[in-house]
């Protein structure tokens, strides 16, 4: 296979269907996006079998689109990549089969990609890439992890959470203060308003060595301070707006801590920061700052491939179809998937 490739690629891992057209040597050359917000906030999170049910409704008109928007004809496309875990089954499920059957159908090969290995790659469609070695915090859903990252596929994972991800305990504050779904922009949003001199929340596990991470006990710490204020009659939209803003702070910190600290250890001064979280305004000014000071290079997807999306499943799923990889015939998703698991191909 030349280096000139033409991919596919679908995302369905989750509640938002992603679909790319990405050229090897050209760059990306169309993407749609489908979001099901609407529909699971109703239920105040991802139903996964709605979830499903919209994947596969979704799917086939928005590959259509795509291959519009590009100006090419379906025979032009030379590989096909789509997420195959980790995430919610049926999603998964929906996405691989038609995949699958499109392949099988153009008679052109699949690869199944790694979801979090799709975050970690996405700055990568940025004119401006990281060069390899490079530490990569990847706050994604219900992902907090740290990476060393030497190469496509060869990851070590650092640090990962031991319960709540930062992306949970954003979407969790938001629902015990009643903000709304989806939580982390509404959580980001109140904070832009509060006062940083109100409360002191803590910053988990940074008083102890390693790069492992902890949001649970935060997530009750803002639960209490709340309970607090409504006993005390001063439960007011203020009082939610400082709580958001002393809860951003902590998690941003915590996160800034963690990455000076395996920046340290591994003896690297380039950070690569990517997955939903990493669209926060705190949380990149933190990162900025602490790189701007180590006068390093610091990383970040667009905003719009920050969350799930098609481009970073059809550029992952280029890497390895050039490189060789493909699978038969037979597919599965995999809802639990170490990123320690894959092939190395660089």
């Amino acid at each position: 296979m030349n280096n000139a490739l033409l991919v596919l690629g679908i995302e369905s891992s989750c509640d938002e269907t992603g679909v790319a057209l990405y050229h090897t040597q050209k760059g990306l050359l169309a993407h749609t996006l489908y979001s099901q917000v609407e529909l699971h906030a109703l239920y105040g999170g991802v139903v996964p079998e709605l979830a499903s049910r919209d994947h596969i409704r979704k799917l086939t008109p928005l590959i259509q689109q795509t291959i519009q928007q590009a100006d090419i004809a379906p025979t032009d496309i030379q590989g096909i990549a789509y997420t195959a875990g980790p995430g919610l089954m049926g999603a998964l499920l929906a996405g691989a089969s038609v995949a699958r059957s499109l392949a099988y159908a153009w008679n052109i090969p699949a690869v199944g990609v790694h979801h979090m290995e799709g975050h970690l790659l996405a700055p990568m469609l940025e004119e401006k890439q990281p060069e390899f070695p490079f530490i990569c915090l990847l706050v994604s859903g219900g992902h907090s992890m740290i990476i060393r990252v030497d190469g496509i596929g060869r990851y070590t994972l650092l640090g990962d959470t031991l319960d709540d991800a930062a992306g949970e305990a954003f979407d969790k504050t938001a629902k015990l203060l009643d903000l709304g779904y989806p939580g982390g922009p509404e959580v980001s949003k109140l904070a832009l308003q509060g006062r940083s001199d109100r409360y002191q929340f803590p910053r988990p596990m940074v008083d102890r060595p390693g790069l492992d991470m902890s949001f649970s006990g935060l997530k009750t710490y803002t639960l209490n301070t709340w309970q607090e204020a409504v006993a005390e009659n001063d439960a007011t939209e203020q009082t939610k707006a400082d709580i958001c803003r002393a809860f951003e702070l902590a998690v941003a910190d915590t996160l800034s801590i963690k990455c000076k600290r395996a920046l340290d250890q591994e003896g690297l001064d380039r950070l690569v920061v990517s997955g939903g979280v990493s669209a926060n305004r705190e949380i990149r000014a933190k990162l900025d700052a602490l790189m701007n000071k180590r006068r390093g290079e610091v990383f970040y997807p667009r905003l719009e491939f920050c969350t799930d999306n098609g481009a970073m499943i059809a550029y992952a799923g280029a890497q390895r179809l050039l490189a060789g990889e493909h699978q038969g015939l037979d597919f599965a998703a995999t809802p639990r998937w170490s990123l320690e698991e894959l092939t190395p191909i660089n």
